[in-house]
């Protein structure tokens, strides 16, 4: 069947097989009408008057255009049935063919349809004139010849409507010339009125030729007739249309199709062979430039409108048209010619003042038939309804973007890698993981707080641009918000997602230039996998949140998920509201563990440790409700309750008649309380108890966190007389001169590096260095973690003063501690006014 297995239309040089069965059409009938009419030709200087008319009334009055082709219903039947009347056979071929040549050469046509219209002309005619002499002669003007004569034309509209329908179907196929026959039911209704004026005009003239007086004024008012029907059909087709785009582009604007909706439309609506959209390249938008074509169910990447003329209608913002009649630019019409383009209307498109792209078209369909300038103000209103679609879809485009987008980092956000985290794990293959790997910089708000917000920003910005750069190209790599980054993708193993953490972790780890100041980048990473560790994305994201909190706790480490992170938080979550019942009941206690003079062993105070024995869990980690009072704003009445029964014990410790010095620890949060100096001057007053006996030991991590934020609280306290103590000293990247800056009075060397000094020489090195440069410094040094005679030694021997460890004693509580001091003390070693030594049990 015509068409089938084509990927385009034919070229029109296939024409000519329609063309010249046409002529041997004509050629055949015209030889047997000379044969068989006695006088085939005469009448000439009629038939001249009737040439005259048959050029006039081939101007199309009315035009619609089939595919890439323009159909023009004219008033040629009317003088054509004059012409069957009035004068011979031959001579009517003759001058019908004649004015086909003189009109289709007027409109400049190609060769190829120029003689095909030609001699479809000529086949028509001559098939007409041979059916005249199948009926008997003409005699009057009565019914038998009006029969005769709508016979007669009727054969040169079929001829004609069959070849233009062949000449369809053999281009561009069946379909095609099946859409002919559709729509050519207009052309037939009107070729039958003209056929009905013509026989009426015959019988006017037959009564009287003073009647073609009358009968041009009828021809004049018939005209204006078919022009204005062809006006009112032009305008309600536009507005059809109008309203058909403006819906199409309003409902397409959200889903992202807009140009597959507008181009179309503004295709069929111009009338043109080529439709283009131009938008430049804007921020994360790049340069669109999709053309729709006729006869083409897509869109292309090209465009037929020539660059020059773009570009004019860019930097000038106005309208370029350039065909007959709307330009003189002798350079615009030589680049339509190199283009090989007979007329073009370029619009800028404009949001405000700016012209954010073009909307084009080309090459109005019908080879007589070319954009005029009535046109232009039509696509104006056009491309005044793309651009305002246009804005509004991009308007959606970035708020669907910024919804799902990081506005600092532009990465992805939670919401966003959480949706992917749920496809990914519906497709997941077997023999695969899906892993989710959190990064939390570390220090953050040290930054924030020392340098500004600005700072802090910069360095979420490298950190991205970092991990994007580092991370593998199948990677998602998104900000789950604050100083936390996700990167998701699919990896054998759960092991191999631990060790691509590590290796990322290491890649983006390096120092970061502020002006005058570096800072060292450090990340704890949490790494969770699909199926192990959850079946969704909410699960995933909970688990790998609470391995990179637990990464925290160890400066640098990467830590994989396990079921014990996920208990301990459940349990420390349910801990919450029992924490506050057990202070509102006084359930906690307050242990006390001594620090003894590693010298001569003697009790210079000990450390206040609160234990909390719970009904239902048993023994409650300290860190576990420290935690929870954190998070649940019950840290201040936790200190106070330490603080008071230490306190209270040091007022009442009465044995040998020395004093009870006690420490407390603090949190670094509490550090930020204005208010907790004044607190601590108040219970020292309370109690009676002299500010010198007492110790407030404070973490490296919260007193050395690269800020001078803790300063003002420290020497508030300093002023008080209470002593303070840097605890777990060495765990963190501080060094002993930050000391220096501080209101501190005494070092805790951590137990990891005291434990280890008698098997680890970089221990014992790291240990004596603080030991020295802590003396040096004029500071007291603590060891913790006391345990063997061994450590005990090597502790005497680099000069360290006091120490606190199992080697003494285990924390105990008050009534305990009492009872292991009666027990310890070395009757023989009382002397008035010394503190008595202790016996060390192995």
């Amino acid at each position: 069947m015509a068409g089938r297995g084509r990927t385009g239309p034919r070229s029109t040089e296939y024409a000519w097989l329609i063309t010249g069965p046409l002529a041997l059409l004509a050629v055949v009938c015209a030889t047997v009408v000379g044969l068989v009419a006695p006088e085939p030709f005469g009448e000439w200087p009629l038939a001249a008057l009737l040439l005259v008319a048959m050029v006039a009334a081939g101007l199309p009055v009315l035009n619609f255009t089939v595919r890439r082709q323009s159909i023009g219903m004219t008033l040629n039947e009317i003088p054509l049935v004059l012409a069957f009347f009035l004068v011979r056979p031959l001579t009517v071929v003759t001058i019908y063919t004649l004015a086909a040549i003189i009109t289709h050469a007027r409109h400049r046509f190609g060769a190829t349809k120029f003689w095909f219209n030609v001699a479809r002309a000529a086949a028509g005619s001559s098939l007409a004139v041979l059916v005249l002499q199948a009926f008997p002669p003409l005699q009057g003007v009565g019914p038998r010849t009006w029969l005769t004569m709508l016979a007669a034309a009727s054969m040169v509209n079929l001829v004609s409507l069959t070849a233009i329908a062949g000449v369809h179907t053999l281009l561009q196929g069946w379909q095609a010339g099946r859409e002919v026959f559709r729509k050519s039911v207009p052309g037939h209704l009107a070729a039958a009125i003209n056929i009905v004026c013509g026989i009426i005009i015959l019988i006017l003239i037959a009564a009287t030729w003073w009647s073609l007086l009358l009968l041009a004024v009828l021809v004049a008012a018939l005209a204006l007739v078919y022009r204005s029907y062809a006006q009112f059909f032009r305008q309600h087709r536009t507005l059809a249309d109008m309203y058909e785009l403006s819906r199409a582009v309003s409902e397409s604007g959200q889903y992202g199709t807009l140009p597959d909706a507008l181009l179309g439309r503004v295709r069929a609506l111009m009338q043109a062979e080529y439709a283009t959209l131009w938008l430049p390249a804007q921020g994360r938008h790049p340069e669109v430039l999709l053309t729709a074509r006729n006869d083409d169910p897509g869109l292309l990447d090209f465009a037929k409108t020539p660059a020059a003329l773009r570009e004019r209608a860019r930097d000038e913002g106005r309208t370029v048209a350039v065909g007959r009649g709307m330009t003189t630019d002798g350079d615009l019409r030589a680049a339509l010619s190199a283009q090989r383009v007979k007329d073009v209307i370029v619009i800028p498109l404009r949001s405000g003042q700016a012209v954010i792209g073009t909307l084009e078209v080309a090459n109005r369909l019908g080879d007589s038939n070319y954009f005029v300038r009535a046109d232009v103000p039509l696509f104006e209103t056009v491309a005044a309804h793309a651009a305002v679609a246009l804005e509004n879809s991009r308007l959606v485009d970035r708020l669907r973007h910024d919804a799902y987008h990081d506005a600092l980092t532009k990465l992805p956000n939670r919401r966003r890698i959480s949706g992917a985290l749920d496809e990914a794990v519906k497709i997941r293959a077997p023999g695969e993981v899906v892993a989710l790997l959190l990064f939390d910089v570390d220090r953050l708000r040290q930054v924030n707080e020392s340098l500004g917000h600005a700072a802090g920003d910069k360095v979420l910005v490298e950190v991205a641009d970092r991990l994007r750069s580092c991370a593998p190209s199948s990677a998602l790599v998104g900000r789950a918000g604050g100083d936390e980054f996700l990167v998701t993708l699919r990896l054998e193993s759960a092991e191999a997602a631990v060790e691509l953490a590590a290796q990322l972790r290491e890649q983006i780890r390096d120092e970061m230039v502020f002006d005058a100041l570096t800072l060292d980048v450090d990340t704890a990473v949490g790494v969770a996998v699909h199926p192990d560790h959850g079946s969704d994305a909410a699960s995933l994201l909970q688990r790998v949140d609470l391995a990179a909190t637990a990464a925290k706790s160890v400066p640098g480490s990467v830590q994989l998920f396990n079921p014990a992170l996920e208990s301990r938080s459940l349990r420390r979550l349910g801990l919450a509201g029992d924490l506050r019942r057990a202070l509102d009941d006084g359930e906690l206690e307050v242990y006390f563990q001594p620090k003894v003079t590693l010298r001569d062993r003697r009790l210079v105070g000990v450390e206040c440790l609160a234990r909390w024995e719970h009904p239902a869990h048993g023994s409650v980690a300290p860190e576990d409700f420290v935690a929870v009072a954190e998070h649940t704003g019950q840290l201040g009445r936790l200190t106070e309750v330490v603080l008071r029964e230490g306190l209270r014990r040091s007022r009442d410790w009465s044995h040998a008649g020395q004093p009870l010095a006690v420490a407390v620890n603090l949190s670094a949060r509490t550090l930020t309380d204005q208010h907790f100096p004044a607190r601590v001057g108040e219970l020292l007053d309370e109690y009676a108890v002299p500010p010198q006996r007492l110790t407030l030991e404070i973490k490296e991590a919260g007193v050395l966190d690269g800020t001078d934020r803790p300063i003002p609280t420290l020497r508030r306290l300093r002023d008080l007389g209470v002593r303070l103590s840097v605890d777990d000293f060495g765990t963190g990247d501080s060094s002993l001169a930050h000391l220096r800056r501080l209101p501190v009075h005494e070092v805790k060397v951590d137990r990891s590096f005291v434990q280890g000094m008698a098997t680890d020489p970089g221990d014992l090195a790291i240990v004596n260095a603080v030991v020295t440069l802590s003396q040096q410094f004029g500071l007291a040094v603590v060891a913790e973690g006391v345990e063997s005679e061994l450590t005990l030694e090597l502790l005497q021997d680099i000069g360290c003063e006091i120490g606190q460890g199992f080697l003494f004693s285990r924390p105990l509580p008050y009534e305990r501690l009492e009872a292991w001091f009666g027990a310890q003390v070395d009757p023989e070693t009382i002397t008035a006014g010394e503190l008595p030594r202790l016996r060390v049990v192995p």
